[in-house]
């Protein structure tokens, strides 16, 4: 389990200015920071937040288990879609860190742009449909709402059983 969190700009949280992950891994997108006029005191604050929120959530989520070695295996990295990358990026950085023989990212839908960005860094990637004009995520699904923390456990101890 590799837990992601996306660093939103503080006056639009929507909008990704980085992302951190599992392990430490942290992305900061210093073009998005400087056009969104962001200080650094702010960006350290939002960094601060998100890592507290991801501490809490890979204490929930994983319990007791332990992380498991990806040395030497493919991973497969699974998304609801993908805007600018950030979450994305940070997710494939930490999981290098892992030394897995290859990383395949596969997403339903990503812009143009960040899909070639993500084909360069990922061994593997698959995207069912990539547009020119996208205007988020949300926009190619009729029920885009949030998954709370006792659904994501309930998969999470689905998916433990079934490798037992």
């Amino acid at each position: 389990m590799l837990v992601v969190r996306k660093l939103g700009v503080p006056y639009y949280p929507e909008l990704a200015m980085g992302a951190i992950a599992s392990g430490g891994a942290t992305y900061l997108d210093e073009h998005t920071i400087r056009m969104a006029g962001v200080s650094q005191e702010a960006v350290a604050g939002v960094l601060n937040d998100e890592r507290r929120e991801l501490l809490r959530r890979e204490a929930l989520y994983r319990g007791q288990r332990p992380q498991l070695s990806l040395k030497g295996r493919t991973v497969i990295v699974v998304d609801d879609g993908v805007a600018t990358g950030s979450t994305m990026r940070v997710a494939i950085a930490a999981l290098r860190a892992s030394k897995p023989a290859r990383i395949v990212v596969a997403v339903p839908v990503a812009p143009e742009s960040t899909a070639s960005q993500l084909a360069a860094i990922a061994d593997h990637f698959v995207c069912a449909h990539s547009a020119r004009d996208f205007g988020g995520v949300g926009q190619f699904y009729r029920d885009f709402g949030q998954t709370s923390d006792a659904e994501v456990r309930a998969l999470l101890s689905r998916s433990h059983q079934d490798t037992l």
